[in-house]
């Protein structure tokens, strides 16, 4: 059977306790709820907590979170879900210096 593998593992912070987290994987079947093969799960972590999250959790799909809101995200490739992401953080910082 073939195996998972790491597509990209980055972490990258922004400012003091503020960073960023993605892990992608290629899966050889789409998790469970998804039609794509990866797996992924990007986050935003300001002072410990998890502020912005793309991810597909088994049985849920994809989806993102946005602070307590819980929202479906229509995946598009992952040009599409880095730049999504990346907008969304931008926005985040902006809107807490």
């Amino acid at each position: 059977m073939a195996k998972a593998k790491l597509v990209r593992q980055e972490k990258t912070y922004f400012r003091n306790g503020v960073f960023w987290e993605l892990l992608i994987w290629s899966v050889p079947v789409p998790v469970r709820a998804s039609r794509h093969h990866f797996k992924y799960s990007l986050a935003l972590v300001a002072s410990g907590i998890c502020v912005l999250r793309y991810d597909n959790e088994a049985g849920k799909g994809d989806h993102r979170h946005y602070g307590t809101s819980e929202l479906p995200y229509q995946f598009a490739g992952l040009d599409r879900l880095l730049a999504d992401f990346q907008d969304d953080v931008k926005g985040w910082l902006r809107d807490n210096p």
